[in-house]
């Protein structure tokens, strides 16, 4: 289930008290175990994927229907050349580097990545509601 951080419930509330909020890309970013979802919400970046040629990836979301969207494409990182670690959260940010957590989500299914490995979530598989 993925949640909002922080930053993100603000923005939320901000709309809604009719003031600006610039659009956003999303980036998707890759944080190894044990991260802290705690962390998460609040924003910390600890635990994030560094190295080995790792960089964050644009979402690519479907235009939304009820609620939903997905990646409109595959989402395809760039080949590990040093041992990422073992992945167990992504998190939708807005900047390639640094920026806010806009939500974030335990993997449904943890994933080592090492050296040579290529990690790729499929198109729709990236699913955000907001609900």
């Amino acid at each position: 289930m993925a949640e909002f951080a922080t930053y993100m419930e603000n923005a939320i509330i901000n709309l809604m008290r009719n003031t600006a909020f610039t659009q956003i890309p999303a980036y998707v970013a890759l944080f190894k175990s044990p991260a802290s979802d705690a962390e998460l919400e609040a924003g910390t970046l600890t635990n994030e994927v560094s190295g080995g040629a790792y960089a964050r990836q644009l979402a690519g979301l479907s235009a939304p229907s009820d609620g939903v969207t997905a990646n409109a494409a595959d989402i395809t990182f760039p080949t590990a050349t040093a041992n990422w670690g073992t992945v167990t959260h992504v998190a939708l940010m807005d900047a390639a580097a640094a920026g806010n957590v806009l939500m974030w989500s335990l993997l449904d299914v943890s994933k080592v990545v090492n050296s040579g490995d290529t990690f790729k979530i499929n198109l729709g598989d990236l699913d955000v509601t907001v609900a």
